[in-house]
Protein backbone atom coordinates (compact mmCIF):
# COMPACT_ATOMS: atom_id res chain seq x y z
CA UNK A 1 0.00 0.00 0.00
CA UNK A 2 1.77 3.17 -0.86
CA UNK A 3 1.18 6.26 1.79
CA UNK A 4 -2.41 7.38 0.61
CA UNK A 5 -4.58 9.74 2.15
CA UNK A 6 -6.87 6.82 3.40
CA UNK A 7 -4.49 5.80 6.20
CA UNK A 8 -5.95 6.14 9.42
CA UNK A 9 -4.72 6.13 13.40
CA UNK A 10 -7.23 3.46 13.75
CA UNK A 11 -5.58 1.43 10.75
CA UNK A 12 -2.31 1.98 11.56
CA UNK A 13 -2.27 1.01 14.87
CA UNK A 14 -4.36 -1.89 13.62
CA UNK A 15 -1.41 -3.04 11.55
CA UNK A 16 1.11 -2.28 14.67
CA UNK A 17 -0.62 -5.07 16.97
CA UNK A 18 -1.28 -7.47 14.14
CA UNK A 19 3.07 -7.42 13.54
CA UNK A 20 3.39 -7.39 17.54
CA UNK A 21 1.35 -10.34 17.74
CA UNK A 22 2.01 -12.67 14.47
CA UNK A 23 5.50 -11.70 14.12
CA UNK A 24 6.08 -11.26 17.34
CA UNK A 25 8.44 -7.96 16.83
CA UNK A 26 8.45 -5.28 19.36
CA UNK A 27 6.51 -1.93 18.90
CA UNK A 28 9.21 -0.32 17.62
CA UNK A 29 10.44 -2.41 15.31
CA UNK A 30 6.60 -3.65 14.27
CA UNK A 31 6.38 0.55 13.64
CA UNK A 32 9.10 0.13 11.47
CA UNK A 33 7.98 -2.76 9.53
CA UNK A 34 4.70 -1.07 9.12
CA UNK A 35 6.15 2.37 7.25
CA UNK A 36 8.25 0.01 5.00
CA UNK A 37 5.13 -2.39 4.18
CA UNK A 38 3.76 0.62 3.24
CA UNK A 39 6.40 3.39 1.96
CA UNK A 40 5.61 5.71 5.13
CA UNK A 41 8.60 7.78 6.02
CA UNK A 42 9.03 6.41 9.74
CA UNK A 43 9.14 10.28 10.77
CA UNK A 44 6.12 10.43 9.90
CA UNK A 45 4.52 7.96 11.59
CA UNK A 46 4.39 10.48 14.81
CA UNK A 47 0.54 11.28 13.40
CA UNK A 48 -0.44 7.81 13.06
CA UNK A 49 0.28 6.44 16.27
CA UNK A 50 -2.37 6.50 18.84
CA UNK A 51 -1.69 7.36 22.43
CA UNK A 52 -2.04 3.49 23.23
CA UNK A 53 0.47 2.84 21.35
CA UNK A 54 2.15 5.41 22.13
CA UNK A 55 2.16 3.69 26.03
CA UNK A 56 3.26 0.72 24.62
CA UNK A 57 6.39 2.13 23.15
CA UNK A 58 7.75 4.03 26.36
CA UNK A 59 7.29 0.79 28.40
CA UNK A 60 8.90 -0.99 25.98
CA UNK A 61 11.61 1.60 26.12
CA UNK A 62 11.78 1.56 29.20
CA UNK A 63 12.16 -2.00 29.70
CA UNK A 64 15.16 -1.64 27.60
CA UNK A 65 16.40 1.03 29.20
CA UNK A 66 16.16 3.21 26.29
CA UNK A 67 14.72 5.65 28.46
CA UNK A 68 14.68 6.30 31.85
CA UNK A 69 12.18 4.66 34.21
CA UNK A 70 9.61 6.24 36.19
CA UNK A 71 8.30 5.81 39.37
CA UNK A 72 5.06 4.14 39.79
CA UNK A 73 2.97 2.92 42.63
CA UNK A 74 3.06 -0.84 41.97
Amino acid sequence: MVNSPFMTKKKFSEMVEKEVRYRRMTYMDAIIFVCEENKIEVEDARKYVTPIIKSKLETEAMDLNFIPKKNTLF
